[in-house]
């Protein structure tokens, strides 16, 4: 048995094979683990928990089945699905889980995280960031109507993609000190986290301690899945 890990699917109607692909995912390879760990930015966009696309429904529709039949699935908010709340965990059947959380992995405590907030040289964005997950802002989209909304998401959208063409990928990228920081706050060696799009696991060493930093990758071109078992954590596509 094996516990896996996921993030950055970015499931959407305008990639309904990643949506297959998913859904082939749970069927296939899911089912039978011990658990199953989504680490943020499962949906390209989520308006709110009011306003369930019908892109998604499928998706939602199969993960509620595996809970039903008792796959432990847990589910972390990232930055394109940050909204994400307790309809959403009641309709999925999946358990909504903090950024950052620390399980027991096989012996092994171990910090999940999305992994946005690691890229602290990305000044702009953790500005926008505080500014979307203040409860003052979201209390204001939450009041406006159902089409302004869905406009808002697309408008921050294409916003975000015009604003990462054109910076560098260093920029982009987790800053190593924080990194550090952060695992020996939470007093972890092991730290597992998405968002980069870049899957790599890192060993490196802070006051005499084995650290280790595995990076999840993305579903744009094919799955990618983290198995962890009590031999250890290995990184595989799948398509």
């Amino acid at each position: 048995m094996s516990t896996l890990f996921i993030s950055d699917l970015h499931l959407s109607g305008e990639r309904e094979n990643i949506t297959e692909l998913f859904i082939k995912f749970l069927d296939q390879r899911a089912s039978d683990a011990d658990a199953l760990y989504i680490l943020g930015d499962l949906f390209e966009v989520w308006p709110g928990d009011d306003m369930i696309q019908p892109d998604y429904e499928q998706s939602i529709s199969k993960m509620k089945e595996l809970a039903d039949n008792g796959l432990p699935l847990f589910v972390m908010q990232g930055n394109r699905d940050f909204l994400m709340a307790e309809k959403f965990a009641e309709v999925s059947g999946a358990t909504m889980i903090e950024d950052p959380a620390v399980i027991d992995l096989y012996g092994t405590p171990t910090l999940l995280m999305h992994g946005d907030t690691l890229c602290t040289d990305d000044v702009d964005y953790q500005k926008f960031r505080a500014m979307v997950r203040d409860p003052r802002w979201k209390e204001d989209f939450f009041a406006k109507p159902n089409e302004e909304r869905l406009a808002m998401t697309s408008k921050y959208r294409k916003i975000s993609k015009n604003e990462t063409a054109k910076k560098s990928m260093d920029i982009m990228d987790v800053n190593q000190q924080t990194v550090e920081a952060v695992m020996l706050e939470q007093n972890v060696n092991q730290l597992i986290h998405g968002h980069t799009h870049r899957p790599a696991i890192h060993n490196f060493t802070v006051d005499n301690k084995n650290m280790k930093r595995i990076v999840l990758g993305d579903w744009f071109e094919q799955g990618s899945v983290l198995i962890c078992d009590e031999s250890g954590c290995r990184l595989k596509s799948f398509n």
